[in-house]
């Protein structure tokens, strides 16, 4: 992920834990039961594999996983929908009440039968779908229809999640476009669009065959179905009666067409083979961004980064915010100086405590991760700056650094306690302390503070410097020693 994307990532998230924006979703749940196991030999009987199973996991699926992933990344999340008055519907509400998903507009139909789609999978690969319930009649849309007027009506945004199972026709699309007042954001995802555009959403985000169905053509596969997808912004546009068009692709990421023009971002999810509900998380992630004031491409762009993250998981997912965070600084955490402040300004200003501090970390030894585990505790965030191979030479002497800057900064990086590296070409770190000005600057116990040039730097700013606990008998001197001696004796 690069540097952008993950500041994209940041910006969104901590809008919504500012805005707590409600978002309303409207459409067909479904209770998702994941039943896995192991296939080893070939039924007798038939051509079938055998499955012993070992687990069996239910998760809200369709609209009502659409609503988890909302709530999971820090919406309040409304959901109308209609369920049966059977052991699903009551399994998929005590679903999604633990999810934080407020039910109020959940309708509870007697002698509907409740949505549910079993998938029987033996040694990780799904060998069979099972797909039961009943399709909305007449009377119990007009029952949904109230219950989505009254989830709309404050919402800041809504997502209408149309499957075909008759949440999305009749009484309910008509109300929900005679509406005099309707939110700021109207998101569709819909197996048939075109309905859809009495509505005239803010954006509709079909997948391939569902820009298929509006376009009445193919789009091909591979980079021609890119090339389509792109030229067809017309009449995507037309067709579906939306302000955007988000043409979700799978491997070959999305087709973003809104009033500014047509973009295309190229991130991918990184595999397809747990792709069951990505769909849901897409148009989630997307409704969300666009609620809290994200452009139509960087919407799109924030959605794939939270499809990416489900489809890495088995079953029907859910991303949250945390998992979102951690991915944003997963492969950026080592940033040059203009990139590292920047970053650490966004920390300063949640109010976040920084802690720095820097060495050459030629050798990386015990001694290292236990004082920079000690550092992490003195803050929020740990700022590791390395010396380049050039100040190294200059303060250690010829024959070292034994490893050039990028192999320790990346070392460096991977540990839990760090959470950015940066490398620096001057003697000591004041120029860099004096751009970021840390709250505090840690040293390793083999120093004091008034030994220090940075101690008048840090104090005159008003930092503070802490001294840890130094571990004794490890260092990189040391270790070289020791390896100069291992070898000598090897060749004696």
């Amino acid at each position: 992920m690069n540097d952008e994307d993950a500041q994209l990532i940041r910006r969104v998230l901590d809008a919504v834990a500012a805005q707590t924006p409600v978002v309303a979703v409207v459409g067909d749940v479904i209770l998702d039961r994941w039943w896995t196991g192991t296939a080893e030999r070939i039924s007798r009987e038939a051509p079938a594999p055998v499955v012993r199973l070992t687990d069996r996991v239910d998760a809200p699926g369709g609209a009502a996983n659409a609503a988890v992933n909302l709530a999971a990344l820090g919406a309040t999340v409304r959901v109308a929908a209609a369920v049966g008055d059977d052991d699903a519907g009551r399994r998929l509400a005590t679903l999604l009440t633990t999810a934080q998903v407020d039910t109020d507009a959940l309708v509870c139909l007697p002698g509907y039968a409740t949505q549910v789609k079993t998938r029987v999978a033996g040694g990780g690969q799904v060998l069979v779908r099972l797909d039961e319930g009943d399709v909305l009649d007449d009377g119990g849309r007009d029952r949904l229809t109230e219950a989505a007027l009254t989830a709309t009506g404050s919402a800041a945004a809504e997502l209408i999640c149309d499957y075909g199972a008759g949440a999305g026709t009749g009484s309910v699309r008509q109300a929900l476009a005679s509406r005099e007042n309707r939110p700021a954001v109207s998101v569709v995802d819909a197996h048939d669009l075109a309905g859809w555009a009495v509505l005239e959403p803010t954006v509709v985000t079909p997948n391939s065959a569902e820009a298929e169905r509006l376009l009445g053509v193919s789009l091909g596969s591979g980079a021609h179905r890119v090339r389509v997808a792109q030229e067809s912004r017309d009449v995507l546009l037309a067709a579906s009666g939306a302000t955007g068009v988000v043409v979700t692709l799978d491997r070959d990421g999305t087709v973003v067409h809104d009033a500014t023009g047509t973009t295309r971002t190229t991130t991918a999810p990184a595999s397809e083979a747990n792709a069951s509900g990505a769909g849901d998380t897409f148009a989630a992630a997307l409704t969300l961004a666009l609620a809290v004031g994200e452009a139509l491409a960087d919407a799109a762009r924030f959605a794939q980064a939270a499809a990416d993250v489900v489809v890495r998981q088995p079953g029907t997912s859910v991303c949250t915010a945390a998992m979102l965070r951690s991915v944003s600084t997963a492969g950026t955490r080592l940033l040059d100086a203009d990139a590292l402040v920047a970053r650490l300004a966004e920390e300063h200003a949640s109010g976040k405590r920084i802690v720095f501090t820097n060495g050459c970390f030629d050798v990386l030894h015990l001694g290292h991760t236990a004082y920079l585990k000690q550092a992490k505790l003195l803050g929020d965030v740990l700022v590791v700056a390395v010396n380049d191979d050039d100040s190294v030479r200059r303060l250690k002497g010829p024959g070292r650094p034994i490893n050039i800057a990028a192999d320790r900064a990346d070392l460096l990086a991977e540990l839990p306690a760090v959470d950015y590296v940066t490398v620096f070409d001057s003697d000591t770190p004041i120029p860099l302390l004096q751009r970021i000005q840390p709250d505090i600057y840690a040293k390793g116990g083999d120093y004091t503070a008034e030994m220090l040039q940075e101690t008048d730097v840090v104090r005159g700013y008003g930092g503070t410097v802490r001294i840890v606990d130094y571990v004794s008998p490890h260092s990189t001197s040391r270790i070289i020693a020791r390896s100069a001696l291992a070898e000598q004796l090897t060749d004696d």
